[in-house]
């Protein structure tokens, strides 16, 4: 009997992840269909437009959900700090260019040498928001790691606070404006203008996607991640160093995500204390979407979340578009906890 149980159990919970599946697939594939699709052959030079738009801010929210996939990934930790790291790395690029000359509205005609000196600042930059938040997990995280999961997630929540409220006092509660280095100008594609700027975003976000994904199957720190994520025992027990391979991890989400501050303040010119905040939720949702754990699934959910903001913006109403992406929150985990790609997080 027990047997039989057992099996009408596996029988109406694989029919009930067929439904949840067909649901998860079917009402987004519906929606654009009758919603999106037609509107391209309406007007095509609009419907690029926002496509543009869309798939630039995909490229931000990529640079950030790949951080909270990361953290996730390895020990299982929501860190909704790492929003305002995003910020924080804008804020100490904005600094950091002031220190070399380069300030908002002066034009210094570096001409070729202006690739050299962003790549430049984006480096010491991702470098000292990597140490800042190495920093903050072995203070505020560490000691926690083996107390119950709510205890490090409240950290995290308390942790964004003190953030924001730092770069309240460090910078005011108004608007400060990051230099333009970016190159001006675009070229129209079926009556779209595609913006230069549009295009280098992408493009760094893209290249910096496909070297952490390169770091972490091929090198030998990311096979210790991807080993700690699996199982921290066992890999402890292979000699892999689980502080070191942990703080890695931290280094690297706050790395690219001030890699993605830098870049979004000169895409919008200007962001302030809490920009972050409301920036990290959304990246957060894309990693869900995606599959948490995932760094493929980050980058894709990331893209999916720039493109329906997009579309909502230009063909409904903006106002909606907050409510819109964490209505999709709740649909994914509700219908598809794992995301597009599936989660890479071992059931423990």
């Amino acid at each position: 009997m027990a047997t039989v149980a057992g099996a009408l159990k596996q029988t109406r919970l694989g029919i009930s992840g067929r439904v949840g599946g067909w649901i998860f697939y079917g009402v987004p594939l519906v929606a654009f269909l009758v919603l999106i699709l037609p509107r391209l052959f309406l007007n095509p030079g609009f419907f690029l437009q926002i496509l543009v738009f869309g798939v630039t801010d995909g490229a931000v929210l990529a640079l950030i959900a790949l951080g909270y996939t990361m953290v996730y990934g390895i020990i299982e930790l929501i860190n909704f700090a790492h929003g305002d790291i995003f910020t924080l790395g804008g804020f100490i690029g904005v600094l950091i260019f002031s220190l070399i000359g380069i300030v908002p509205g002066k034009d210094l005609n570096l001409g070729f040498l202006t690739l050299f000196v962003v790549i430049g600042v984006m480096a010491v930059t991702m470098a000292i928001n990597g140490g800042i938040n190495v920093l903050i997990e072995r203070v505020a995280y560490r000691p926690l790691r083996h107390q119950p999961r709510l205890a490090p997630l409240i950290t995290a929540v308390g942790m964004s606070f003190i953030l924001e409220g730092l770069m309240f006092i460090w910078k005011g509660p108004n608007f400060i404006q990051s230099p333009d280095l970016l190159p001006g100008g675009h070229f129209t594609v079926l009556a779209a203008n595609v913006d230069y700027r549009s295009i280098v975003l992408i493009a760094a976000a893209l290249v910096l996607v496909v070297l952490l994904t390169l770091f972490i199957e091929r090198t030998k720190l990311g096979k210790a991640m991807r080993a700690t994520a699996q199982d921290r025992d066992a890999a402890q027990l292979m000699g892999i160093d689980i502080n070191r391979t942990i703080s890695a991890t931290f280094f690297i989400g706050a790395a690219l995500a001030a890699a993605g501050g830098i870049l979004y303040g000169f895409y919008l010119h200007n962001f302030r204390f809490d920009t972050g905040f409301i920036t990290g939720l959304f990246a957060f949702t894309a990693a869900v979407l995606g599959g948490i754990g995932n760094i493929r699934g980050a980058a894709l959910g990331a893209l999916l979340i720039g493109l329906i903001r997009a579309f909502n913006d230009g063909y409904g109403r903006s106002e909606w578009s907050d409510v819109l992406i964490f209505a999709i929150l709740v649909y994914v985990l509700v219908f598809r906890p794992t995301g597009l790609l599936g989660m890479q997080v071992p059931e423990k």
